[in-house]
């Protein structure tokens, strides 16, 4: 999914964007260097998530048998303050309403994925005015579809995300970096500097350096 630039809603709050949430839940850091700084970097998983997006992110409706499938859907929630785009929708001639989100890696039951999965499910559910209780995450990687069940734990985990996202987006300040095993996986490394920033007295010493003149002794903290 894209990364789109909410615009304030008709409150005081300011929208919050589907893709901001798995982000979130990833690692708030990220998050913020991507709202606040637009500092999204990308890198070979990105760049594959972006090919396979180009396949699904084409606006239009297809009918097969007896489902019509939506593509580049836009969705919103007015109580959550919600706003983004559905990669696919399928309204089934029972009623069923189902989203699917389209991921290149691989399918971790309870991580992130499930977050915008199931907040997409909840913009449908308020923009129909009918129960969305499922939604589907569909990975290349695993070449297959994993179907997420609309908890009450889910969603109070969708309201968490959008209240630290909403967050950020008021008090600007970026989170400090977690620098573990997350690190490895994130494109976004080169610009968070996570290892740097996490030993302190190291970076304090190599500002201390950068800001002393060449007849002055630092002193270092």
């Amino acid at each position: 999914m894209t990364h789109p630039n909410p615009r304030p809603g008709d409150g005081d709050q300011p929208q919050v964007a589907l893709s901001w949430l798995e982000h979130y839940t990833y690692c708030p850091r990220q998050c913020a260097l991507i709202v606040l700084e637009d500092a999204f970097t990308d890198d070979a998983a990105t760049t594959r998530g972006t090919l396979l997006h180009q396949r699904v992110d084409t606006p239009g409706n297809r009918g097969r048998g007896t489902i019509r499938t939506l593509h580049a859907l836009p969705v919103w929630h007015d109580g959550l303050g919600l706003t983004g785009t559905c990669d696919t929708v399928e309204l089934h001639d029972n009623g069923t309403i189902l989203p699917v989100e389209h991921k290149s890696g691989r399918y971790h039951p309870g991580g992130p994925a499930d977050v915008q999965a199931a907040a997409q499910a909840l913009c449908l559910q308020h923009m129909f005015q009918q129960p969305v209780p499922h939604a589907a995450i569909y990975s290349a990687a695993d070449r297959r579809r994993h179907t997420i069940t609309i908890t009450p734990e889910l969603h109070q985990r969708v309201e968490a995300a959008t209240r630290a996202v909403r967050q950020l987006l008021t008090t600007h300040q970026l989170p400090p970096p977690t620098t573990d095993n997350r690190c490895r996986r994130c494109s976004m490394a080169t610009t968070c500097i996570p290892t740097i920033l996490t030993r302190t007295r190291p970076y304090q010493h190599a500002l201390t350096d950068l800001y002393t003149l060449p007849d002055e002794e630092p002193t270092y903290p």
